[in-house]
């Protein structure tokens, strides 16, 4: 799908014969969380018509991708039945899938709610779990021809000391999964996972060796936003990181991320604008020269 250079055009494909373009621009994909206890909007967007609202509203804001989330994430969190969780996010999925022409995503480790997910309507699968927790969400990624998003994560297992050795570890043991279900690579990207059993300066060192990451050839999604680092490093609440967040947004657009999953769409848009602004001027003068 992809060479060592993250900028190079390529197109994610992804259910229901859909495909995105990435590498020549920063592409936002808007956080839904259909949940009581997410740890910066937990409640928001509890009843169906809410969500809807607020992910049609990132859409105009500039989001090419909703990531529509039923199981909140946070390390404390109280873990739901799979029944719940479709129940949040089913309802949802179907409703902008008959209302949007937007990309739509699925937020969960689970094999069964990714299928019907994608029956609903859905087009990427986003396992936090990166295919280890429940492998067989790979064949449904394979028989559905979802996009699938692969998320590294340093939970409820023993990490290698170095940050890159680690991601290396865990996602080529993912991209394993993946390959043995049969999914191509230009249905793949890659998710490092910032925040998950990442201290700090384990995050900080992910940022600035992000370049590092390209050795996979394949896009590579971030989460940043409001995350707990951002907040170590400048002070703020959770609620008040989107400023944080949009300029992590810039400086990992600049080392080469392609897509950006965030609360906040408009920030985010605006700091992307810059970045590719720059990138775009650093790429045509680098195509003047002798």
């Amino acid at each position: 799908m992809m060479t060592d250079n993250p900028f190079q055009i390529s197109h994610w494909k992804l259910a229901h014969g859909r495909s995105l373009e990435l590498g020549a621009r920063g592409v936002l994909m808007a956080i839904i969380n259909v949940t009581p206890d997410s740890f910066s909007d937990g409640g928001r967007y509890m009843q169906a018509e809410a969500a809807v609202a607020a992910a049609l509203r990132a859409v105009e804001e500039g989001a090419a991708i909703l990531d529509i989330g039923g199981e909140s994430t946070r390390p404390d969190a109280e873990p739901v039945s799979a029944e719940e969780e479709q129940a949040r996010i089913l309802p949802v999925i179907a409703a902008l899938a008959r209302q949007s022409d937007a990309i739509i995503s699925v937020d969960t480790y689970r094999a069964e709610t990714a299928r019907l997910a994608v029956r609903a309507g859905a087009h990427i699968v986003n396992d936090v779990h990166g295919l280890q927790r429940e492998p067989a969400i790979a064949g449904v990624a394979a028989e559905t021809g979802a996009g699938l998003c692969i998320m590294h994560t340093g939970r409820d297992r023993q990490k290698l000391a170095d940050v890159i050795e680690d991601q290396c570890r865990f996602l080529e043991r993912s991209l394993e999964i993946a390959a043995d279900a049969g999914i191509s690579r230009e249905r793949i990207v890659l998710d490092p996972g910032f925040g998950f059993a990442k201290d700090t300066e384990e995050n900080l060192q992910l940022m600035a060796r992000f370049g590092d990451l390209h050795r996979f050839g394949l896009p590579i999604l971030v989460g940043t936003s409001r995350k707990r680092f951002i907040g170590a490093v400048t002070g703020r609440d959770a609620q008040a990181r989107d400023v944080g967040t949009a300029a992590t947004t810039a400086l990992l657009r600049a080392a080469g991320a392609a897509i950006f999953r965030v609360h906040d769409v408009a920030i985010n848009r605006d700091a992307l604008m810059i970045a590719d602004a720059m990138l775009a001027e650093q790429i045509s003068r680098r195509d003047m020269e002798p």
